[in-house]
């Protein structure tokens, strides 16, 4: 064998092996990438690669990125709580505290008062109930139940929401409807939750004034069910848009502010999500997405 001959060898065994090491490093980086993919879209991200290549430390920097936002969403969304939480219990605490201050130095010594003692006192009274009704609202903010989920068809569920509320969509002179891009969808879900959510999205469609009340269900690019629920009522300012999932918060005089707040955490129970993707003079969306 001649010198030409080993040295070609010897630099086809190199090629070889430095190809089979690029093969596997590419494979090994791909595990990783689908690793991390996954623990983010659980919300797991509690894992660090330990190896210090340049790979690896883009790897972790991507997580601790992931892991800045989180902290920083969690922190904006405590924040925003902590403030509606003050401003209603201040709103209700102030003026029980300044009226019984009032009544108490407008008494004399034996007891009189030239004010109205009875409806100062059914005054505070109103005003501590409203405040137990606050409280009582918040337990039930707090304590949404875990799923207890069963499969259901798509269409049977929807049904059932629309005959719920057909007497008051009726009095409203609208009309609700269901199609599908794909016949028979199916999910896997705690069916009386999920109806709490439409029901909910429809009620507020109705007192938004609308006419029209659909809801589409389709199948999106990694199989998730996905429903869009639309309506042509009022739509919601830009400024509400941002603080509508925000517990407490809300445009009606009547309205208790954590529908939306309980449907987001109910959806976030099912892996799933609820978000507001259109609202405008032509309609407003929502879209449910089951994964």
């Amino acid at each position: 064998m001649t010198i030409g001959s080993v040295i070609l060898i010897v630099l086809a065994a190199v090629v070889v092996t430095a190809v089979t090491a690029c093969v596997l490093t590419r494979r090994g980086d791909r595990r990783k990438v689908a690793y991390m993919m996954d623990a983010l879209e659980d919300g797991e991200l509690n894992f660090s690669f330990r190896d210090k290549n340049r790979f690896n430390r883009t790897l972790n920097r991507i997580r601790t990125i992931f892991e800045q936002q989180r902290q920083q969403h969690e922190q904006d969304s405590w924040t925003k709580l902590i403030r509606v939480l003050t401003h209603e219990i201040m709103n209700t605490v102030s003026p029980v505290a300044s009226l019984s201050d009032t009544l108490s130095k407008s008494m004399d010594e034996n007891g009189h008062s030239e004010l109205d003692v009875k409806a100062g006192l059914e005054t505070i009274s109103d005003s501590s109930k409203n405040l137990i009704k606050f409280v009582e609202t918040y337990r039930q903010l707090s304590g949404v139940a875990r799923p207890v989920k069963k499969a259901i068809m798509v269409e049977e569920l929807i049904n059932k929401v629309f005959s719920l509320n057909s007497q008051m969509v009726s009095d409203a002179g609208a009309v609700c409807s269901y199609r599908a891009d794909e016949p028979d969808l199916m999910v896997y879900v705690d069916e009386g939750q999920v109806s709490q959510i439409l029901i909910n999205l429809v009620k507020n469609a109705v007192q938004a004034g609308a006419h029209h009340i659909t809801i589409t269900g389709r199948m999106g690019q990694d199989d998730e069910v996905i429903l869009l629920v639309s309506n042509d009522g009022e739509p919601i300012s830009p400024e509400s848009q941002e603080q509508i999932f925000v517990p407490f918060f809300t445009t009606k005089a009547q309205g208790s502010g954590i529908g939306l707040s309980i449907s987001r955490q109910i959806m976030r129970n099912h892996n799933g999500t609820i978000e507001l993707t259109r609202s405008d003079s032509t309609e407003t969306v929502f879209c449910l997405t089951f994964r």
